[in-house]
């Protein structure tokens, strides 16, 4: 009867050796998880497809380098469809999936409900393209803008305004978090540097038909006309004040830097003014990135591309600095940064946003952007 106890004995010694050997293999090969928000579906799917992916090709540099202390580093991808309901729905899920930190963040009227959401679970979020300076009211934080805000594309734009002699401006929004930010600022800004704001209207999110807003730009005697909102309305506003006879300026918020904007708005386009992130196409050390994001995904790298590479990055410097996933941690890492990005340096200010403006103006020209000089 005593060698069936000794065969127990042994067995239950190599079971707990292999489990032993199990538990350490799984410590050794730990992952840190990082949620990745922005529309998928909709009518921004593009740049929220635009936005994962860059962020998922520095990730996969990050893990072929070795990882993060160690560690490698995984994403969840959560769809906010540029949708205030659906951006809370997306947070939420991301923060059940316990992810470490978030990235990302287009537009800015479903970035704002999820704030809270995010402070309230202390979780570190690098706001990718979202830039309304209500987000910065609302920020408990733990959140970081590496896109300049609102207040900074209103500056550059009544600068541009200034340089091209326009005197009379039409602003026009869609009523959301993101352009009626931008409208209102730089409504401010035109009438403290002594211009006039000609018009002031307010447009819905999927409209077609322009014409009313066209007869009153028109009648106003604007010389520019200043859209705040998305491309799709930006594109159709553009050929219709042209195929209205409008000769004056058109000046595109930042959130019109899209190829469908040129393809939808066609030959209306050339000569509009677009305020502009730094965008892959027009940054000298950007080639590889471009050739290494085509060969990942066959496709050429957009305009918030660039941003998104950042933010994949910052990220992951901010863990590797704070040498811990703990969010305080990196959150204390995040405000100390000093990162030199594709994109430009990222350095923050007490209200973690961006130091400096990253905007620059670009001109269509035979349907391309390019730099104004």
């Amino acid at each position: 009867m005593e060698i069936p106890m000794i065969v127990s004995f042994k067995r239950l010694a190599c079971t707990t050796a292999l489990a032993g050997l199990v538990l350490t293999t799984a410590a050794s090969a730990a992952e840190i998880k990082i949620g990745i928000i922005a529309p998928m579906t909709g009518q921004l799917a593009s740049e929220g497809q635009d936005m994962e992916n860059a962020v998922k090709l520095a990730i996969a540099d990050i893990n072929a380098k070795g990882g993060v202390n160690g560690d490698t580093i995984t994403t969840v991808t959560a769809d906010d469809a540029c949708d205030p309901q659906q951006g809370v729905t997306a947070g939420s899920k991301l923060i059940s999936d316990g992810v470490t930190a978030i990235v990302g963040g287009y537009c800015s009227g479903a970035v704002l409900p999820t704030l809270k959401i995010y402070g309230d679970a202390g979780i570190p979020f690098v706001i990718i393209g979202a830039n309304s300076t209500k987000l910065v009211a609302a920020n408990a934080g733990n959140a970081f803008m590496i896109n300049s805000t609102g207040d900074m594309q209103a500056i550059t734009a009544v600068e541009l305004f200034k340089k091209n002699g326009y005197k009379k401006i039409a602003v026009v929004d869609e009523g959301d978090a993101y352009s009626s930010d931008l409208a209102k600022l730089t409504a401010e800004a035109i009438k403290k540097d002594g211009g006039e704001v000609a018009a002031k209207e307010t447009t819905t999110a999927g409209e077609q038909d322009y014409s009313a807003v066209v007869t009153k730009i028109k009648s106003s005697g604007a010389d520019a006309v200043f859209w705040t909102a998305y491309h799709a309305g930006g594109a159709l506003l553009t050929k219709q004040l042209r195929q209205a006879g409008f000769q004056g300026g058109i000046v595109l918020g930042d959130g019109n830097n899209s190829p469908e904007y040129l393809q939808i708005a066609g030959s209306a386009a050339e000569g509009a003014f677009l305020l502009s992130p730094p965008t892959v196409d027009l940054l000298p050390g950007a080639a590889d990135f471009k050739s290494r994001y085509k060969a990942a995904y066959g496709r050429d790298a957009g305009a918030y591309a660039a941003l998104s590479d950042d933010g994949g990055n910052l990220i992951a410097d901010a863990i590797s600095r704070a040498k811990s996933t703990d969010a305080k941690a990196i959150i204390e890492a995040l405000k100390a940064s000093d990162f030199k990005g594709l994109a430009g340096e990222i350095k923050f200010s007490d209200k973690n946003t961006l130091q400096g403006s990253n905007f620059r103006p670009l001109v269509a020209k035979g349907g391309a952007w390019t730099l104004v000089q």
